[in-house]
């Protein structure tokens, strides 16, 4: 398929499980084509069979700079010009208080949640304002940060995990106010609890997510988010939606 096939073009970190994937089907679904990264190389390859040319993956680690700068050059190689979208999504977590977070695991926490998250969202921000700039408002461009509801309130069961959201929600509103003026759209996403691999990479019980289930039940899944990403970079040029939290219905805080 040709560059004019596609409506545009997007990159979504974390494509290969939860809400990256849900995301990536989304909007392939929708006629954009899409590069995913993700750790694991054969979802992705599944992804690119199953989706086919609309679908380009790569490999690596997401704070990777040089993982990170591929998922741009792939984007002009496969595609035929440059993503317009980019989704800041890979993350992980990590269960616990402050008194009681099992910090081994916080150095990968911070790299991957902050470290690699700025690092993608300066690489966007330049990239996309050397074409967007004088393209505006004749198309979009589109960087969207996935946060979460304990990114804005303290969490009773993952705070340092949350204060790692906290420092990218700070990311994204100094970027908006960067590069909204000059027509680049950037929007955050806070997610209550979203049913994925999240709760066992961050070493969240059987009972704590049952816990959950029973507390606050249905659940959101991933394609609730990636509903509303879509519904975000599917808006007019013009019109910029900031900040959406989306919470199953039943869950009151955090």
């Amino acid at each position: 398929m040709m560059a004019d096939d596609y409506t545009r073009i997007a990159i979504v970190t974390g494509a290969t499980s939860g809400i990256g994937e849900a995301t990536a089907r989304k909007l392939v679904a929708s006629g954009f084509g899409v590069v995913g990264s993700g750790r694991n190389a054969a979802k992705l390859a599944e992804l690119e069979q199953e989706l086919g040319a609309a679908f380009c993956g790569v490999a690596g680690d997401a704070a990777d700079p040089a993982v990170i700068g591929q998922l741009f050059t792939s984007a002009y190689s496969h595609f035929g010009k440059p993503a317009d979208i980019v989704v800041a999504n890979a993350g992980r977590g990590l269960g616990g208080s402050v008194k009681d977070a099992d910090l081994t695991q916080f150095a990968d926490v911070v790299n991957i949640n902050i470290t690699g998250t700025l690092a993608l969202l300066q690489k966007a921000a330049q990239d996309m304002l050397a074409w967007q700039q004088p393209a505006y408002p004749k198309s979009a461009a589109d960087i969207v940060i996935v946060g979460s509801v304990v990114g804005r309130n303290v969490s009773p069961f993952s705070a340092v995990y949350g204060s790692t959201k906290f420092a990218v929600h700070a990311l994204a509103e100094g970027l908006r106010r960067e590069v909204g003026p000059k027509g680049i759209r950037v929007s955050l996403v806070e997610p209550g609890i979203v049913l994925s691999g999240f709760q066992a990479a961050a070493n969240y019980s059987d009972e704590m997510v049952q816990g959950f289930e029973d507390r606050w039940g249905p659940l959101l899944i991933g394609d609730d988010v990636a509903n509303a990403i879509h519904y975000i970079v599917t808006q007019p040029p013009h019109v910029h939606i900031s900040d959406i939290m989306i919470r199953p219905t039943r869950q009151d805080y955090p």
